[in-house]
């Protein structure tokens, strides 16, 4: 329950805009301060984890981990992702309490 929960969630702030998707936009929107969240999947490779975190860490934005990354990716309605960042601060916080509870 909690799962779909927190999908559901983040497949609403996907249709509102409020997500971006892919490695490497997700960088840039850490260093831009834009990202007020970061979902990272637990099967994501040694040196993404690596460079996400090292960011999220550096620039002072929360980082959450989900199971793996066809469930990121079915939550917002894509094929397999292994990080979205979240740039809304109300789904941000509101995914992050549902993250923290499971």
């Amino acid at each position: 329950m909690k799962h779909n929960r927190w999908a559901s969630l983040l497949g609403l702030a996907q249709r509102a805009g409020k997500v971006v998707s892919g490695e490497e936009l997700v960088v840039k929107e850490v260093q831009r301060g834009r990202a007020r969240l970061v979902l990272l999947s637990q099967d994501a490779s040694v040196n993404t984890e690596k460079k996400v975190t090292d960011k999220c860490t550096f620039y002072g934005v929360p980082l959450c981990k989900v199971p793996d990354r066809y469930v990121l990716g079915g939550a917002i309605g894509k094929d397999a992702r292994v990080v979205v960042a979240v740039i809304d601060e109300g789904f941000a916080r509101q995914l992050q309490t549902m993250l923290d509870r499971s």
